[in-house]
C-alpha cells in the first residue's frame, strides 16, 4: 500500500519532541506529523555561546548536517573527543554514545538538521563527566 507525499512547514514543525538543555530541536518528519514508520528528522539550534547538556539517544544512529554556525563536539566517557564542524559538515553519532554540542558564536545561533533511524524520541540526558 502506497502512502501519501507530506510537506511540513516550518510553522507546522514539532516541538514537542524530546530535548536536552542548551539546544532546542524541533521534528519534521515523524510518526505525529507524517505517518513516517522508520525514519525522523528534524531540526537543532543552540543559542549564540550555548552548549548543550551531556546526553546520548540510546540505541538509535543520528547524522546532522550543519546550516550554519561552527558547533563543537565533544564525545566519549569523559567528553574527551573534540572536533570542531561548520556548515556543510556531516556527523554521525553511534547508538549510546555520549556527547554535547557547543556553538562556538558567541553572536549568532547554530542550526543544524538531524536524522535518527527510529521513531522513539530517546534523548538520555546525563550528568556531565567533568563535573
Amino acid at each position: 500500500m502506497r502512502g501519501m507525499v507530506h510537506v511540513i512547514r516550518p510553522n507546522e514543525r514539532d516541538s514537542g519532541t524530546a530535548q536536552t538543555s542548551g539546544m532546542k530541536r524541533e521534528a519534521g518528519i515523524s510518526q505525529k506529523l507524517t505517518g513516517s514508520e522508520g525514519l525522523w528528522m528534524g531540526t537543532g539550534m543552540n543559542e549564540p555561546g550555548g552548549y548543550s547538556g551531556v546526553h546520548h539517544h540510546g540505541h538509535t544512529e543520528s547524522g546532522i548536517y550543519i546550516l550554519k554556525g561552527r558547533i563543537r563536539f565533544r564525545w566519549g566517557d569523559n567528553l574527551e573527543n573534540v572536533v570542531d564542524t561548520e556548515p556543510g559538515d556531516f556527523v554521525f553519532v553511534p547508538p549510546y554514545e555520549v556527547h554535547s554540542e557547543e556553538n562556538l558564536d558567541p553572536d549568532q545561533p547554530a542550526e543544524f538538521l538531524l536524522a535518527r533511524n527510529s521513531q522513539e524520541a530517546i534523548v538520555v540526558n546525563v550528568p556531565d563527566p567533568r563535573e
